[in-house]
C-alpha cells in the first residue's frame, strides 16, 4: 500500500486499507517505551481513504456472527470495521503517546445522518480527536467518518483508555461506580468459545486476547474475552436498529468466552448485557 504525500493541513490520502497484522506488532513493540499523560503531544494526522467499495463477501461474514438480518445497507456499526485498520495506524505510530499493549476501549457514540447502502462508493476517514484526563489513566478519543459524495453520512467517536498511576481527586474517582437497576431481561446468551476467532475473521481484528485462552492468559486474561463490538452489534442487532440516527454505547466489563449473560433492553432505547453474578458489561441507548 502506497501513500500520497501528506498536504499542508496534515491529510494523508490512502490508496487501500492498512494491513493489521504489522500495524499490531508495530504497536506491540513501541508500547513499553511510552509514558501516557493527558497533556501528552498526539498525531493531528488525518488519514483518508477514498473510492471505498466494501466487500459484499466480508459483509454477509460480518452479519451472520453478528445477527444482523442481511439487510439492504450497512449495519450501523459497520463503518467502525471499516475504519478500524485506519486507526490502528494512527495509535501504532511513535507519535501516538499511549501504549497499545493494555489499550481498552470504553465507549462508542455513533451518529447515522442517512441510510447507508452497501454497494454505494464512499470516502473514509480517520484522526484523534484528543486527549483526556481519566479517573484510572488517560483516554484518546478517535473519529471515524464516512462520506458519500460531498455529504457526511455517518460518524463514530470511540475512546480508548490506557490505565496508569493517578493521583489526587482522580485517583479518588476511581471507585467502582454502583450498578443500576436491571433493564427488563429480554434473552439469554449462551456464549461459544470461538465468537472471538470468528468475529476476529469477519472484522480483522484479530487481538489475541480475543482467540484463544492461552493467548488471553498472555495478557492477564484467565480466558479469552469477546470483542468490545461484538457485544455492542449483537444488541443493536437483537434490539433493531434499521431506522436508528445513532447509538451510544459503553463497555463496563470484559464478557468471557466461553460464557453466559442476559441481554436486557427498555422501550425508551435502552439496552445492557449483564453476567449471572448481575454485573453489567455493556450499557447504551439507540436513538430512533
Amino acid at each position: 500500500m502506497a501513500d500520497r504525500c501528506p498536504s499542508s493541513t496534515g491529510t494523508v490520502t490512502l490508496t487501500g486499507l492498512p494491513a493489521l497484522g504489522p500495524l499490531l506488532g508495530r504497536g506491540a513493540l513501541l508500547s513499553p517505551f511510552k509514558r501516557p499523560a493527558p497533556d501528552a503531544d498526539f498525531p493531528r494526522t488525518r488519514l483518508v481513504l477514498p473510492g471505498l467499495r466494501v466487500d459484499l463477501a466480508r459483509l454477509a461474514a460480518y452479519e451472520r456472527v453478528c445477527g444482523f438480518p442481511g439487510e439492504a445497507g450497512l449495519p450501523v456499526t459497520y463503518p467502525h470495521v471499516l475504519g478500524f485498520p485506519l486507526a490502528m495506524r494512527l495509535m501504532s505510530g511513535r507519535d501516538f503517546p499511549l501504549p497499545l499493549l493494555g489499550l481498552v476501549h470504553t465507549s462508542i457514540e455513533i451518529v447515522r445522518r442517512t441510510g447507508l447502502p452497501a454497494t454505494r462508493e464512499y470516502e473514509l476517514s480517520v484522526h484523534i480527536g484528543g486527549l483526556a484526563a481519566h479517573r484510572r489513566g488517560t483516554e484518546a478519543t478517535v473519529v471515524t467518518e464516512l462520506r458519500a459524495g460531498d455529504a457526511p453520512v455517518w460518524q463514530s467517536r470511540s475512546t480508548y483508555l490506557a490505565r496508569h498511576r493517578v493521583e489526587g481527586a482522580r485517583a479518588a474517582q476511581a471507585a467502582r461506580v454502583p450498578e443500576g437497576d436491571p433493564l427488563p431481561v429480554v434473552d439469554e446468551w449462551r456464549l461459544a468459545g470461538d465468537v472471538g476467532r470468528r468475529y476476529g475473521a469477519a472484522s480483522g481484528d484479530r487481538n489475541p486476547i480475543h482467540l484463544h485462552p492461552l493467548t488471553a492468559r498472555l495478557f492477564g486474561f484467565p480466558r479469552a474475552i469477546a470483542h468490545g463490538m461484538w457485544t455492542v452489534a449483537r444488541c443493536l442487532a437483537a434490539h433493531g436498529t434499521g431506522a436508528c440516527t445513532g447509538v451510544r454505547a459503553e463497555f463496563r466489563a470484559p464478557v468471557f468466552l466461553p460464557g453466559t449473560v442476559t441481554y436486557g433492553a427498555d422501550g425508551s432505547g435502552g439496552f445492557e448485557l449483564r453476567g449471572a453474578d448481575g454485573r453489567v458489561h455493556l450499557s447504551g441507548v439507540v436513538r430512533p
